[in-house]
C-alpha cells in the first residue's frame, strides 16, 4: 500500500512538473515576443522603439544560437552532477527557481531603462535572457532525463511517460487559454483589448509562480532511484551530435526536414495571437482557441497508435501534412470570421501532435539503422537531435516575428483599425505564406529521402538480431566488449520460460533453425514471463522489446527470441524489464508478454534460445530434449573447448 501510494505520488509530481515546465515554454516561445513588440514600447516611441525591437529580437536569436551550443556542455555538467537529492532533481529546482525569476523581471521594462537608458537596458536584457535560457535548458534537460532514473521497471516509465505527456499538453496550451483573461483583469487601461505592462507582469508573474511550485512538487514528490546501472553514461558533445548526425543519412534527412517543418510551425503559432489582436481586433478571443487545443491536442495523441497501425506512419506524415495544408489555406481566406479562423486553426493545430510523433518514433529507428550501418549504437545522442531542431527553429521563428510585427505595424500603440492593407498583406505573408513554403520543403525531403518506416525498420531489427553473436567471439578485435571471456569449466543454463521444450531445428524460421546463428532449443509457451537463465549483464536491447541478448558472467552469449516474425509487432504486446547494460540474477524477471496478441496477429509464439558463441564450445549437452519445464529447470550443460 505504501509502495503504490509513493509511486502514484511520484507519477502526479512528475506529471504537474511536466504541466508548469510547458506552461514556461509556452509563455517564453510564443507570449514573450508578443509583449516586447507590443508592449514594451509606447506608442510616442516610433522608430527608435522599432530599432529597439529589432536589437532586442536579434539578441534573442543570438543568444538561442549560442545556447544550442551550450546544451551539450549542461547535459554533461548533470551527468557529472553527484548530489544527496540524485543527478536531475537539484537542476529541475535550480533552473525551475532561476528560470522563474528572470522570466519575471523580462516582462517588465526594468524600471523605464528601455527608454531611458537603452543601451544599458539591452545588456541587462541579453544577460537576463541567456541566464533564464540556460537554466531553462539545465531544468529542461534534468527534468526529461528523469524517467529512466524514477524506476526500472519499463510499465512504470510507460505511465510516468504517459502522464508527463498528459501535463505538458493541457500546459503548453492552457497558457493561450489564461493569457489575454489574466492580461486585461490586472490591466490599468484595456487598451484596445490588448492590455497594458501591468497585466503582462502580472501574467508572466504567474507562470513563474506556477512553473517554480511545479519544479518543487517534482523534486519533493519524486525519488531518483540510486543505483551502479545509472552511473557511466555516455556523454553528448556537440562534436558527437554532429558527427551522428552527418553519418547516419536517415537521421541527416529526418532532421533537415523536421528543421524546415518546426520552423514553419512555430512562425504561424506564435503569430496566432497577432492575428487575433490585429485583424480580428479582439485578443480575448484567443482564449476559444487555446481551449479547443487544449482538448484537440490530447485527443490527436490519443489517436496516433492507432492511425499509425492502420496507414503506417509514413502515410500519417503525408496525411496529416495535407490537412495541415488545408488548414493554412481556410486560416489565409477566412479574414474577419471568427467561424472561419477557428475551422482553419484547428485543421493547422490537429496534425501537429501527430507530425511530432512520426518524427519522434522514426528518430528512434535511426538508432537501430546506424547500428547497423556503423556497428555503433549511438542511442543517446541521436536522441539528442530533436531537441536541439526545435531550439533552433524557435530561435528563427523569434526572429521572424520581431521583424513581422515591425514591418505589418503591429507594435505599441498600433490596433486593428491602424494596420493598414499593406501591413496586414505583409502580415499573411509571413504568417501563411512563408510557413507553407518550409512546410512542402519539409514533405519534399521527407518524401524523397527518408525510407525508414515500419516495414524497414522491422527488416534492421531482424539483422541486427541474426547478427548479434558475431559481436561476442573471442577475437581481438571484439576485445573492447566489456564482458567476460569464456572461461574454463562446466556451465548451466537454465529454461527461461515454461512450456514445453521443442528442438531448435523444428522452428520455423530457417536462420535458428539451421543453427546458423549458434546452438540452441526452442519452447512452447504455456506462460507470457521470461526469466534470466543466468547471471549476467544484458547487452543487447532491441526497440521492438521482443528479444533480447545476454552474456553470462562465465562469457556465455545467448539470444532469447519470442517467436517468429513477432518483430513486425512493433513491441506491442511486450513489455521489458530491463536496462542495456544491466546486470542480472538467474531467475529474474526480464520480459512479460501477451501471448494471445502474438496469435491474433497471425506470428508463430515459440521462444527460440541460441548460444551464439557456441562455436567455442567443446561440449553442448541437452539435459532435456522434450516435456514439460519451468524456469528452474536446467537445460543445457555447456562447456569451452
Amino acid at each position: 500500500m505504501e509502495k503504490t501510494k509513493k509511486t502514484v505520488t511520484s507519477r502526479l509530481s512528475y506529471s504537474f512538473g511536466a504541466f508548469g515546465h510547458d506552461m514556461f515554454y509556452a509563455t517564453l516561445s510564443t507570449y514573450f515576443i508578443m509583449f516586447v513588440t507590443s508592449h514594451l514600447f509606447d506608442k510616442e516611441s516610433g522608430a527608435s522603439g522599432a530599432r529597439m525591437i529589432g536589437y532586442i529580437t536579434l539578441i534573442i536569436m543570438v543568444l538561442r544560437f549560442i545556447e544550442l551550443a551550450i546544451d551539450p556542455f549542461i547535459g554533461n555538467t548533470i551527468d557529472n552532477t553527484t548530489t544527496r537529492w540524485g543527478k536531475f532533481k537539484p537542476w529541475v529546482v535550480v533552473g525551475g527557481t532561476v528560470g522563474s525569476i528572470a522570466l519575471t523581471l523580462l516582462f517588465t521594462n526594468l524600471g523605464g531603462l528601455n527608454i531611458s537608458n537603452p543601451i544599458l537596458y539591452l545588456i541587462i536584457f541579453a544577460v537576463l535572457y541567456i541566464t533564464m535560457d540556460v537554466f531553462y535548458s539545465f531544468k529542461d534537460i534534468g527534468f526529461w532525463s528523469m524517467i529512466p532514473a524514477l524506476s526500472f521497471d519499463s510499465r512504470e516509465r510507460e505511465k510516468t511517460a504517459t502522464f508527463a505527456r498528459v501535463g505538458s499538453t493541457i500546459g503548453q496550451n492552457i497558457v493561450g487559454v489564461i493569457v489575454m483573461p489574466i492580461v486585461l483583469f490586472f490591466s490599468l487601461s484595456s487598451n484596445n483589448g490588448q492590455g497594458d505592462n501591468r497585466g503582462w507582469f502580472a501574467f508572466a508573474l504567474i507562470i513563474g509562480l506556477i512553473s517554480w511550485i511545479s519544479a518543487i512538487a517534482v523534486g519533493l514528490g519524486t525519488k531518483e532511484i540510486d543505483s551502479d546501472l545509472r552511473k557511466n553514461k555516455e556523454k553528448t558533445s556537440l562534436k558527437d551530435v554532429l558527427h551522428v548526425l552527418t553519418r547516419n543519412d536517415q537521421l541527416m534527412w529526418l532532421s533537415l526536414s523536421y528543421a524546415f517543418y518546426a520552423t514553419g510551425i512555430q512562425i504561424t503559432n506564435a503569430l496566432e495571437l497577432y492575428y487575433f489582436t490585429y485583424i480580428l481586433g479582439n485578443a480575448s478571443q484567443f482564449s476559444i482557441l487555446a481551449t479547443l487545443n487544449t482538448f484537440i491536442g490530447l485527443l490527436a495523441v490519443l489517436l496516433f497508435p492507432p492511425l499509425a497501425q492502420k496507414f503506417n506512419r509514413r502515410n500519417v506524415f503525408f496525411i496529416s501534412i495535407a490537412v495541415l495544408v488545408v488548414g493554412i489555406a481556410v486560416f489565409t481566406m477566412a479574414g474577419n470570421s471568427l467561424l472561419l479562423v477557428l475551422i482553419g486553426a484547428e485543421l493547422f493545430f490537429i496534425p501537429q501532435p501527430l507530425v511530432f510523433l512520426v518524427v519522434l518514433m522514426t528518430i528512434t529507428d535511426s538508432v537501430e539503422y546506424g547500428q547497423l550501418k556503423f556497428g555503433h549504437r549511438d542511442e543517446s545522442l541521436t536522441l539528442s537531435v530533436r531537441p536541439l531542431l526545435d531550439k533552433l527553429g524557435g530561435a528563427i521563428s523569434n526572429g521572424v516575428v520581431g521583424i513581422t510585427a515591425v514591418w505589418a505595424g503591429m507594435t505599441a500603440g498600433a490596433s486593428s483599425h491602424t494596420v493598414t492593407g499593406q501591413g496586414s498583406t505583409i502580415f499573411k505573408i509571413m504568417m501563411f505564406g512563408l510557413p507553407l513554403l518550409l512546410v512542402v520543403i519539409a514533405t519534399i525531403v521527407f518524401f524523397k529521402k527518408v525510407t525508414l518506416d515500419e516495414k524497414a525498420h522491422a527488416k534492421i531489427v531482424d539483422q541486427l538480431e541474426k547478427s548479434w553473436g558475431k559481436n561476442f567471439s573471442d577475437s581481438k578485435e571484439n576485445a573492447r566488449i566489456p564482458v567476460a571471456a569464456l572461461k574454463e569449466g562446466e556451465f548451466a543454463y537454465y529454461a527461461p520460460i515454461s512450456g514445453e521444450l521443442v528442438p531448435l531445428k523444428d522452428v520455423s524460421d530457417p536462420t535458428f533453425a539451421s543453427g546458423s546463428m549458434g546452438e540452441g532449443f526452442a519452447i512452447k509457451p504455456n506462460d507470457g514471463r521470461v526469466y534470466a537463465p543466468f547471471d549476467g549483464i544484458i547487452r543487447t536491447t532491441f526497440s521492438t522489446r521482443h528479444a533480447v541478448g545476454m552474456v553470462s558472467d562465465d562469457g556465455i552469449a545467448s539470444l532469447i527470441h519470442i517467436g517468429v516474425g513477432t518483430v513486425n509487432m512493433r513491441g506491442t504486446g511486450f513489455i521489458n524489464y530491463f536496462e542495456s547494460g544491466q546486470h542480472v540474477k538467474r531467475g529474474d524477471l526480464l520480459i512479460e508478454f501477451w501471448d494471445p496478441a502474438i496469435q491474433k496477429a497471425g506470428f508463430d509464439d515459440t521462444v527460440i534460445v541460441v548460444i551464439t558463441n557456441s562455436n567455442s564450445l567443446s561440449h553442448f549437452e541437452l539435459v532435456k530434449s522434450s516435456g514439460q519445464v519451468t524456469k528452474d529447470d536446467l537445460i543445457l550443460k555447456l562447456t569451452k573447448k
